[in-house]
């Protein structure tokens, strides 16, 4: 199946919700998703990285909204 959407005519916020859409249906099916190994080198990593403190994570919610707020022109960090 090939899906051709306008993505010339898309602003960069509907491409951002195509994503999205994409992402969530995606991730509805994670079980069916092989997951390379070096996902798992890059998640070990992180983990360490978060338990020496040098790394934090973010909340979803929290980091598409900055995202969306640096788009728009406006920082919300």
């Amino acid at each position: 199946m090939q899906i051709e959407l306008p993505l010339a005519q898309m602003t960069i916020a509907d491409k951002l919700q195509t994503m999205e859409a994409l992402w969530a249906d995606l991730s509805s099916r994670a079980d069916q998703l092989p997951s390379p190994d070096w996902h798992r080198d890059v998640l070990q990593e992180r983990k360490r990285l978060v338990e020496e403190g040098q790394l934090e994570f973010q909340n979803w919610d929290t980091a598409i909204a900055e995202l969306r707020g640096e788009l728009r022109g406006n920082s919300t960090s």
